[in-house]
């Protein structure tokens, strides 16, 4: 379930992003995806949740915002505490936004709400748009917790970690290492629009405004409960 604020430029003609017209998306995407046009925009998504929430919860927030750094989107969901429902509930997200315009999906992070994993290639193969996913330390990778978190899991867990494939460690213009996943776009374009978005430090906007957006709405959730 995901809850709309607002969107700019919403228009009733838009298209909605499904399955069956995810092979024209790919191949419209590369042409409407340009990082270094002023008209860009990318839809940034970031969670934030208490670990013993007893919702067994994340608050999900997406941003969409223009290279300007205008905000002309938010749009809010949930992921269940170490479930499986996060790239299914993303992807509820940013079809609720009705948007044509966006050009880039920017996650942080890709293992979200304890070993939520979140399947990047797919969410790609399912708008057609590019997707860059963020994080910023480096691992020796994860395996051993799944198996310790999840005895009667670990291999479905163990299959969508792989699945996400390694890093690419990077520099960011302001001199922060950055480590990212990419689909549906070069290394490159990645870099150009890291850049184009990250004003100082090593968090890009769309994901930093949605962070602070997550975290508001999970404190306000809380306190109702109170």
């Amino acid at each position: 379930m995901s809850l709309r604020i607002f969107a700019g430029d919403d228009d009733d003609n838009l298209n909605k992003i499904s399955s069956n017209e995810a092979n024209n998306n790919n191949n419209n995407a590369k042409h409407r995806f340009h990082p270094e046009k002023k008209g860009i925009r990318v839809f940034g998504i970031a969670e934030s949740f208490k670990k013993f929430d007893t919702k067994k919860k994340s608050t999900l927030a997406g941003v969409v915002m223009r290279r300007d750094l205008i905000i002309d989107g938010v749009v809010f969901g949930n992921a269940t505490l170490k479930g499986n429902d996060s790239t299914e509930n993303i992807l509820s997200m940013f079809k609720s936004l009705k948007r044509n315009d966006v050009n880039c999906i920017m996650l942080d992070g890709l293992i979200i709400s304890l070993y939520n994993i979140v399947d990047g290639e797919l969410i790609q193969n399912k708008t057609g748009l590019p997707v860059i996913a963020i994080t910023f330390e480096d691992s020796k990778g994860l395996e051993d917790n799944i198996r310790y978190h999840f005895p009667d899991e670990s291999k479905l867990k163990l299959e969508q970690y792989r699945k996400l494939g390694k890093r690419d460690q990077v520099m960011l213009k302001t001199g922060k290492p950055l480590f990212i996943r990419y689909w549906g776009l070069t290394l490159t374009r990645a870099m150009t629009l890291l850049n184009s978005f990250t004003l100082q430090g090593s968090i890009p906007e769309p994901t930093r405004v949605a962070k602070l957006a997550a975290r508001g709405v999970a404190v306000a959730l809380q306190q109702q409960t109170i």
